[in-house]
């Protein structure tokens, strides 16, 4: 079992930038892979981000919604996941879930608001 702790959400303008900051309770480098999925209301909750740890490096996969915009990130010293958000858009409001696969079954954070305004 692995806890995880997000961080980081908030109120901001489009086209500003957040970083958020996901904490394991365990080293993640047993964790894979991680990811970022948003639940905006109303609607289902999608992927964002995903990073794959892989023998020689780390592969990381975004929908096409975020690509060049976001960007997703491991520092296995601090067991922590982060997902920098940049050129933020309305769109993007939602609460954003870190999520990570530990032998196969799937944890989840509680989330954290990203409110974009207009």
């Amino acid at each position: 079992q692995v806890q995880l702790v997000e961080s980081g959400g908030g109120l901001v303008q489009a086209g500003g930038s957040l970083r958020l900051s996901c904490a394991a309770s365990r080293s993640i480098g047993s964790l894979n892979p991680m990811g970022w999925y948003r639940q905006a209301p109303g609607k289902q909750r999608e992927r964002v981000a995903t990073s794959s740890r892989g023998a020689i490096s780390n592969y990381e996969n975004y929908v096409d919604s975020v690509k060049g915009r976001f960007a997703i990130s491991r520092d296995n010293d601090k067991n922590t996941l982060y997902l920098q958000l940049n050129s933020l858009k309305p769109e993007d409001t939602a609460v954003y879930y870190c999520s990570a696969n530990l032998f196969g079954s799937t944890c989840w954070g509680r989330g954290t608001q990203v409110t974009v305004s207009s």
